[in-house]
């Protein structure tokens, strides 16, 4: 019996895990939106919503592991964080028939800058552990 619920808990944990980050993810966004509106705070309730987050992992109160998992899980996030956003561009159609190609320019250039110095970054990190891993095997 007990080797039984040995194999089954591991697979009940698995499929627990997802769910059980679309509920953080979804907790996470209502309380940054009600902290947006008791504070008057000048940012969205997403970006809110991220900050906590990324506080919860800082303090170890949510491990880093468990929302990496999670985090391959992109639709969540992408629904619960951006879609808000999206929709909120519905309430502008007329500033987009005006201006909808500069803000496609603007969003286009931005992304390329933000990939760019995100891909040097990395590289640079990369290098710099690669150095720092040869120099520690030398010792």
């Amino acid at each position: 019996m007990t080797s039984v619920t040995g194999k089954i808990t591991p697979k009940l944990v698995h499929y627990l895990q997802t769910p059980l980050q679309v509920v953080l993810y979804i907790a996470l966004f209502m309380l940054s939106e009600q902290l947006v509106v008791w504070f008057n705070l000048p940012l969205p309730a997403n970006v809110v919503g991220l900050l906590l987050l990324l506080g919860l992992i800082l303090c170890r109160l949510v491990p880093l592991s468990w929302v990496r998992a999670g985090s391959r899980w992109l639709l969540a996030e992408m629904l619960l964080f951006f879609v808000p956003a999206v929709v909120a561009v519905v309430n502008y159609s007329q500033l987009l028939q005006v201006s909808g190609w500069r803000i496609a320019l603007v969003i286009g250039v931005s992304t390329l800058l933000v990939l760019g110095t995100t891909g040097w970054v990395v590289e640079r990190v990369y290098r710099y552990e690669l150095a720092r891993e040869a120099r520690r095997q030398k010792i």
